[in-house]
């Protein structure tokens, strides 16, 4: 077999394989999404972390390094409402780590925060056009999805359910990433927020495929060919791969990630909140031991996690991962170690040789 069996994707996004390579905020560089794209697949840039001008400058040095086709992401959430009594509710829970490493629990502390998509965002999205906008949370405002679309741009954005699929496709997608509970990082999902139903991959892939008429990618628990091969055989057009990237030297990720993601297994990881207030995958460490992983205590996403700042870094200063978010799947241990470029080709080839030899036998 040399060919991808299903183009959908492929002719959708105006790309050779059908790999995606996950927008994580924090841990996708430049070089990343340039190296994916080269490579064939879908280079993908997270925006949560940047401001407008931010965004404008990473896409322009995307563009400069390839002509590729590429995803630009950004998170969709509404922002709560200031809520003090919350915020010193957690402070207080945090106080004793702030005196254990000798800070101040009274200390003033920057906020944290992802930058949902705006008008700002939108406009860079105008002026630099993108082939693929993707959005995790739901989808922003009916306006704001006018104005992507009027770009030419495909809209993607992940479904941890089949009910937000088919809510997801109703509102205009052009496809919809079927999001498993094997999947790192933070959970898609926006229509529930109860963590005890979420499907996984193998069961929630062929149900979305079923029950919507775009394409679907397959993501959660996918770092090697049986996995991409796997999700063809449940219908998914192409996958979107997210833990794998982050052993490749193009990922900047804290030291204590990249050891706890060296020695994670299949049982490593728990969905949490403790870092921003929403639902995600990471290795369990001494903080989601200590108050979770999912505690009442932490106030609305993406609030919490500028009370961690100073304690995770003097932690991290110590090579400790106490308080630091170490994002992960499910499969971390199935990764390669090799560039981006690599192993965006070797996850597509390995697929079509695991799918060559069952179609042997």
């Amino acid at each position: 077999m040399t060919r991808w069996p299903d183009c959908r994707i492929l002719d959708l996004f105006g790309i050779e394989l059908p790999i995606i390579q996950a927008p994580m905020a924090g841990a996708t560089t430049v070089d990343m999404v340039v190296a994916s794209a080269k490579a064939g697949g879908l280079g993908s840039l997270p925006s949560a972390q940047l401001n407008a001008e931010g965004l404008r400058q990473a896409l322009t040095e995307i563009r400069t390094a390839t002509k590729s086709p590429v995803n630009v992401n950004f998170f969709s959430h509404v922002p709560p409402p200031g809520d003090p009594a919350a915020q010193m509710r957690w402070r207080a829970l945090l106080a004793p780590y702030f005196v254990e490493v000798g800070l101040d629990p009274a200390a003033p502390i920057a906020a944290a925060g992802r930058a949902p998509f705006d008008s700002s965002f939108c406009t860079v999205v105008e002026e630099l056009k993108p082939e693929v906008v993707s959005f995790h949370f739901g989808l922003p405002e009916k306006a704001l999805v006018r104005r992507v679309k009027a770009t030419g741009a495909r809209i993607i954005s992940s479904a941890t359910t089949v009910a937000e699929a088919v809510w997801l496709e109703a509102n205009g997608v052009d496809a919809v990433i079927a999001m498993g509970f094997e999947a790192g990082g933070h959970r898609g999902n926006f229509l529930t927020q109860d963590m005890t139903t979420q499907v996984g991959t193998m069961a929630l892939v062929p149900q979305v495929v079923d029950a919507v008429r775009v394409p679907v990618i397959a993501a959660g628990g996918i770092a090697d060919g049986r996995g991409v091969a796997a999700a063809l055989m449940l219908g998914a057009s192409a996958v979107q791969v997210g833990t794998a990237y982050l052993f490749c030297p193009e990922a900047k990720i804290p030291a204590v990630q990249a050891e706890a993601l060296a020695s994670a297994r299949d049982d490593s990881t728990a969905i949490t909140n403790v870092f921003t207030g929403h639902p995600a995958r990471g290795v369990v460490n001494r903080l989601m031991r200590e108050l979770g992983p999912i505690s009442e205590s932490v106030p609305a996403f993406p609030t919490a996690g500028g009370a961690l700042v100073p304690i995770r870094a003097m932690a991290e200063a110590e090579s400790r991962n106490d308080f630091t978010n170490l994002w992960s799947g499910q499969a971390a241990s199935l990764a390669l170690r090799v560039g981006a470029e690599e192993l965006t080709r070797k996850l597509y080839q390995s697929a079509l040789d695991v799918i060559a030899r069952r179609s042997a036998t």
